[in-house]
Parts: structure tokens; sequence; C-alpha cells
């Protein structure tokens, strides 16, 4: 049976940490995991030396896990020309959060692009141009930054193809740069994955290059294609499919490309608290044929 990257995003709290995540990814049945340093809505951060990286690792190695991909929070916004303070914080806080992707051993910092806060398109692609300029030509850690593709609701930036690629075109250090492409925000920012799948493959890789896809968000979508909304759906509960999600996971191109679950937990019987995670039944679904 073919092997194939994948896993979901998994926790990172309590005394074992990064140990604790890799348990976790492992529970699951999976062969890569993704996790944030820190809550993603703030940047309260424990030391490096607390996130019990050797240990995670030691145990990694053991359970099959070899790769790890770290997601910056999402309050960064390196779109922001409204408020000097806030860029200023975001280029802070993503210089930071390089270093510990660095320390955790992983090569890719997943980043949403930010929204221009009704500014315009090309103000808030300069300014994201302006603040991945500032801490990439500051910084030398292996770490590549890969830009997420955004459903576009609100004034999000990264909506379209050629968005991203504007921001690559500005950006000195290109070859630091990387796309995570996820497939619940492509089909809501109107990219027809289900009916026209190898064609929305080919734009991409006419406007930015499938090579430079670095992970794979998998995520199925409550909304139609085009919807802007930015809402996943559990596999094969929504509108893109079963299908079609198995079609990417399993896309020769994809091969050594890690792929992560962010699919909404489940409530247990009765209750409408989501406690139950969907992964293990959706990565062993998505492997098989």
């Amino acid at each position: 049976m073919e092997k194939i990257k994948i896993g979901s995003h998994v926790g990172m709290a309590g005394k074992e940490m990064f140990l604790a995540s890799v348990k976790e990814a492992e529970a699951y049945g999976a062969n890569v995991l993704m996790l944030y340093t820190g809550a993603p809505q703030n940047t309260r951060r424990k030391e490096i030396e607390e996130l019990n990286i050797e240990a995670g690792w030691e145990y990694a190695k053991k359970a099959g896990i070899e790769e790890i991909v770290v997601h910056a929070p999402y309050i960064i916004n390196l779109a922001n020309t409204v408020k000097p303070e806030i860029f200023e914080l975001a280029t802070e806080f993503l210089q930071k959060e390089i270093h510990r992707t660095a320390a955790m051993r992983s090569k890719i910092l997943v980043l949403h692009p930010g929204s221009h806060l009704n500014e315009g398109v090309e103000v808030g692609i300069a300014q994201v141009v302006k603040g991945l300029n500032f801490v990439l030509d500051n910084n030398d850690d292996d770490v590549y930054i890969a830009l997420e593709t955004m459903a576009g609701k609100g004034s999000e930036l990264g909506r379209t193809f050629e968005e991203l690629k504007m921001i690559y075109d500005g950006v000195h250090k290109k070859e630091r740069l990387r796309v995570c492409f996820d497939t619940c925000h492509v089909n809501d920012a109107g990219y027809n994955l289900v009916g026209d799948y190898e064609g929305v493959m080919q734009k991409f890789d006419e406007v930015i290059g499938l090579e430079q896809i670095a992970v794979l968000h998998i995520n199925d979508s409550l909304n139609s294609c085009g919807a802007h909304k930015d809402r996943h759906a559990n596999i094969g509960e929504g509108q893109i499919g079963f299908e079609t999600l198995q079609k990417i996971v399993h896309d020769e191109r994809f091969k050594e490309v890690p792929k992560i679950l962010e699919t909404p937990w489940r409530c247990a019987e009765g209750s409408d608290k989501k406690t139950i995670p969907p992964y293990k039944e959706e990565i062993a679904r998505l492997k098989g044929f």
C-alpha cells in the first residue's frame, strides 16, 4: 500500500507539550502532524526549553512520525496599514515564531497572508511584502513560510492564486516562500475543485507552480463554491465531498507533501459540546481506496 503523509492538527499543552502532540497524532494513525506553538488567538508563548522537544522527537521516531508543520497564530496581520503598532507586533512575533519553528525541527511555518482592513488589495499586499522582507532579510533559519490560500471572507488577502503570486513577486527571498493549499478555502474562494479538479491544478501551476505547495489542508466545506465563507466540514459531509478530497490526497504530484486535516470535532450523542476528534476515522478513510 502506498505511504501517504497524512495527519491532523493536534494540541500542545500540559506538562508534556510536544510529547503530548506526538502521542495524540499517533492515536489518530497519523505520520505527520501540525500544531500551534501556543494559543492561535494570542501571542503568549512558553520558552523553547519548556516545549519538551527532545522527548517528543524520540517518541515520534518510534511512532513513525518524521515530519511536523507549525501554524502561525492567525492574529499575525502583516497586511495591517491602519495601526502601525499591530504591524510592528506582527513582524516581531513572526520572527520569534520562525525561530520556534526551527527549534521544533520543522521546515514549514503556515501563515495567513492577512487582511487589508478595507484599505484595498494592493495596499495590503504591499504591506505584507514589506513585513515579509523585514522578517526574512533578517533571518537565516532553515524554515519556509507557507502562505495559505484563503476563502476571501471580509478583506482577507490570498483569495486568488494571483494575490499570492503578487506577494511572491515582491519578496526578496522568494526561495523562502511556499504555499499551504487549503481545500475548503480554495472551494470557498471560487475554484471548482469538484467539477474541474485538473483545471484548478493547472491554473495554480501556471500562476505559482505546483512544486510550491508545501502543505495541503484537507477540509470539506459547508459552503458552495465561491461562497467566500470559510466553514470547514467533516470529510465527505460537505460540498466538496469524499471523492474529490481523496483524489487530492492520492495525487502522485503531492506524494511528498504533508496532508493535514482541520475538520470539526464531533459532539457525543445528546450533547452539543464538540468533544470527539474525528481524525482517526477520517485519516483511515482517506488512506484507503
